[in-house]
């Protein structure tokens, strides 16, 4: 049954899944939420489900509407070693992995007519990435849609996801990786301050294969992306990483998904982010599932934020359920606080002025995700990125 005529895939009792008292139950569980490709079968989000529940529902109300989008609202560019091509609803491989597990996403799923599609040769080692720039054209544009990144056997690629400019933008990113392959997505936020952005990234890797996914966001009024990854082979890794700098009225987040399917699979989850300026918001949700066949899994997932201004505020929920009692390891952490005291005593100690004191602090705290990151121009403009933050809030 293809993807275009398949039944929505629902779970029974889930539709609705808020925290309200009486004799419904809700789902807490990341892997029982509802998932259908069918905008009907999910409510419109009110705030109070949780996976709404710290997310500012309002500012996205216009991408809860199952109504057309403006198709030039948010043109693609598409460069580097691979052509892209067009992948309609119920063409393979489109649907193979994706489920949309909320509204916008199915939504974006159903008026996304043709996805953009980039397939990486079996055995092809791409030393160049691939690189697919968004530009919003207007902040009052809704637009939507849906990328199919399939890495063949073997391979090894990079894809980067640039988005910038403003628009009302539901994305679907589809990422798969086939057997023994090595595939690096990077998506970078970078939109004007009144773009609103909900991006729900889903991935599976097969056997012997490797995903580092990492997501970078820095503009936008409303970003929310939440990448699910699968390791269902045995043998496959997943590398998720995340670097957040929301700013005054900015509210950037991501909720990840983490499962263990395949025996033997590792997973290592660390997302950062810094926050500074008056109703700085910053959301991270990481659950973690090791199910019942996946013997011999090591993982772990850590979240860590840096608040740098009063008003600012990180919320930070890690998750982690476990089938099985046959696991190398596994475990999670969460912090979030303020500047190291002794840190900056030291380097002031040291004859360092506070200001460059505090910078460097923040540099040294975010170097961490961006070496991840195997660009290295890239590497080099986010640097340049969080000086430009560091230096509009020392302005102010």
């Amino acid at each position: 049954m293809s993807a275009a005529t398949q039944a929505p895939a629902t779970v029974p009792g889930a539709k609705g899944h808020t925290d309200g008292a009486g004799a419904f139950v809700p789902v807490q569980t990341r892997s029982e939420r509802l998932r259908s490709y069918d905008p009907a079968a999910f409510e419109t989000p009110t705030g109070r489900e949780v996976n709404w529940k710290h997310t500012p529902v309002g500012r996205l109300a216009r991408l809860f509407a199952d109504v057309p989008g403006d198709p030039g609202a948010v043109p693609f560019a598409v460069t580097g070693p691979v052509t892209a091509a067009g992948l309609a609803i119920g063409s393979a491989p489109r649907g193979e992995v994706f489920v949309p597990e909320d509204l916008p996403a199915a939504v974006a799923w159903t008026r996304s007519a043709e996805a953009l599609y980039i397939s990486i040769p079996a055995e092809a080692e791409l030393d160049e990435p691939v690189v697919v720039a968004a530009n919003g054209t207007g902040s009052d544009l809704v637009a939507h849609g849906h990328v199919v990144i399939e890495a063949s056997r073997h391979c090894r690629a990079t894809v980067v996801l640039r988005h910038a400019g403003a628009a009302q933008f539901a994305q679907n990113v589809e990422i798969i990786v086939r057997e023994g392959a090595q595939l690096q997505v990077v998506t970078v936020q970078q939109w004007d301050d009144d773009a609103v952005h909900a991006a729900s990234h889903q991935a599976r890797v097969e056997r012997d294969a490797t995903l580092r996914h990492v997501v970078v966001s820095f503009g936008g009024g409303v970003v929310r992306v939440n990448p699910s990854v699968e390791l269902a082979g045995t043998g496959s890794r997943g590398e998720l990483y995340g670097l957040s700098y929301s700013d005054s009225g900015q509210h950037l987040e991501s909720q990840v998904y983490l499962h263990h399917k395949g025996a033997e699979t590792t997973g290592d989850v660390l997302y950062k982010g810094a926050l500074q300026g008056e109703a700085a918001r910053s959301v991270w949700i990481g659950d973690v599932l090791i199910g019942r066949d996946a013997v011999g899994t090591d993982s772990y997932e850590a979240n860590r934020n840096l608040v740098l201004t009063d008003g600012a505020r990180a919320e930070s929920i890690p998750n982690l359920e476990i089938e099985t009692g046959d696991i190398r390891g596994a475990g999670h952490a969460s912090a979030t606080g303020r500047f190291d005291d002794e840190q900056l005593f030291y380097l002031q100690a040291r004859g360092i002025p506070e200001d460059e004191a505090r910078r460097l602090v923040v540099l040294g705290f975010l170097a961490e995700i961006v070496q991840k990151i195997d660009v290295p121009a890239l590497q080099e403009e986010l640097f340049a990125a969080i000086e430009d933050e560091l230096a509009e809030g020392a302005a102010r």
